[in-house]
């Protein structure tokens, strides 16, 4: 096929995912919207499918874990349709009689959804779940190696699909073999673009002519201080860290340690897995030999992990993941970025002043506006690294990765996409959901004069300056 036929392709699907749409909103009705998104969940959720995506996204990706996948593919979902259930996003959805204002909710229409090779099944359902719920129809692009898993999803979604009497061109994806052009095409010619994966992505996402939702690069700090319960925050970092072999953007990257608790926390990390090193060098030159991450330590297990780094300071015995200390932050120390690996940096602190200062230095270099971590008892702390660290969330006392995308026990809304605000050069700041796949229609009628006097609005003004 050549590129003018394959960039005709793109256009068929979404004309045909646009004509699929139009009667799912005409027909529509909060019922139909429920029963297809829960279609859509339970294609991934069933535990025979969803054993055999994550071991297919594995297969395919060579990144992760199969075990840790099949909980990924559960508990996200499960969690997202635990937020959604009692949401309306058909019809009347509010009508205040003092404002005089009834709010409709509205489709967006054809959803466009870039799609990471991390998590080739969990993310696209996701968003394939949101944008049912809210009437939408979408249409995957999925990065190369995750083209198998997501023609796989959407084959259960679509046998789902069969029992309820849906339309399968509600979901489709961009024929194989992707490729940047058809990506292109994809964000052009949607009604809303959602990408979730490669920065060089998001920025194609904001400048396609479309509306957007796009989210930042993680690349995650975590403090702990001397006030910490330290074998639950060594538990809890190693848990994160190491889950599904720290393919989440939320994973921890770096630690910073305050001097006062150094030793006792380094002995807790130990027994939680984390081998500790001191040379910084080895490992840059290990995990970067070529200038770019090393494919046998990106995302794998750790004796895989291990045995690329080939470190001869480190006892292997029982280690999960690597702990390196390290002092320099910037484009010329890449042990201060994301590592996508059982590597987690370390850095020394005097104090807690200090570790804002150098938490807030890893942000500003990379990561901004996504997530930092703090393990303490004081909860002013928190809010000191809200109002002085470039992040839009702040997770306190918990597993990181497991936290900042939702959990059972947080109100954060489940999600695999962050997003990032202005920090991050997002449109957004908060977890991507089901808000951000529907708009409203507003009908505004006429209430009681409510104008105030202008002495009214200015007297406290007045009363300072004078007139």
């Amino acid at each position: 096929m050549n590129a003018i036929d394959e960039l005709a392709s793109v256009e068929a699907i979404v004309a045909s995912a646009r004509k699929a749409q139009l009667d799912f909103e005409k027909n529509g009705s909060q019922s139909r919207y429920d029963m297809a998104a829960s279609a859509a969940a339970w294609a991934i959720m069933e535990p025979t499918r969803n054993k055999e995506l994550a071991e297919l996204a594995v297969q395919t990706t060579g990144l992760g874990n199969v075990a840790d996948k099949i909980t990924k593919n559960h508990r996200k979902t499960l969690g997202l349709m635990r937020d959604i259930i009692p949401v309306k996003t058909f019809g009347i959805i509010s009508d205040d009689a003092t404002s005089g204002i009834t709010e409709i909710a509205r489709p967006i229409g054809v959803i466009g959804a870039v799609v990471p090779s991390t998590n080739p099944a969990a993310t696209p359902a996701n968003n394939i779940i949101n944008a049912l719920k809210c009437g939408n129809a979408i249409v995957l692009s999925p990065s190369p190696k995750g083209v198998t898993c997501c023609e796989r999803l959407l084959e259960y979604i679509h046998t789902e699909f069969d029992k309820i009497g849906e339309d399968k061109n509600l979901v489709q994806m961009v024929s194989a073999p992707g490729s940047k052009e058809k990506t292109q095409k994809l964000l052009e010619i949607s009604d809303l673009v959602v990408v979730t994966g490669s920065q060089n992505n998001v920025k194609r996402a904001y400048t396609c002519g479309t509306p957007a939702v796009a989210v930042g690069a993680g690349n995650v700090t975590v403090i702990i201080d001397e006030t910490a319960d330290l074998k639950s925050a060594a538990a809890k970092i190693a848990a994160s860290k190491t889950f599904d072999n720290a393919t989440s953007c939320s994973s921890e990257n770096a630690i910073v340690v305050v001097d006062a608790i150094f030793d006792d926390f380094m002995k807790e990390l130990d027994a939680a897995g984390g081998r500790y090193t001191q040379d910084d060098q080895s490992v840059v030159a290990k995990l970067w030999p070529d200038g770019h991450l090393n494919k046998d330590v990106i995302a794998q297990d750790a004796d895989k992990m291990l045995a690329a780094l080939d470190l001869d300071n480190i006892d292997t015995d029982g280690a999960e993941f690597v702990v390196v200390e390290t002092n320099g932050i910037g484009p010329s120390h890449p042990l201060s970025g994301e590592k996508l690996s059982r590597v987690l940096s370390l850095y020394r602190a005097s104090d807690f002043a200090e570790a804002i200062e150098i938490t807030a230095k890893i942000q500003t270099h990379q990561g901004a506006g996504h997530s930092v971590g703090l393990h303490s008892k004081l909860d002013e702390r928190a809010h000191a690294l809200a109002i002085e660290i470039p992040s839009c969330r702040i997770i306190v006392n918990q597993a990181h990765c497991f936290a900042t995308g939702g959990a059972f026990n947080n109100g954060m809304p489940f999600s695999l996409s962050m997003g990032c605000g202005s920090w991050g050069g997002n449109s957004i700041d908060d977890n991507l959901h089901w808000k951000h796949f529907m708009q409203t229609t507003k009908i505004v009628r006429e209430i009681p004069n409510n104008e105030p006097k202008v002495g009214t609005i200015f007297e406290n003004y007045w009363a300072k300056v004078g007139k």
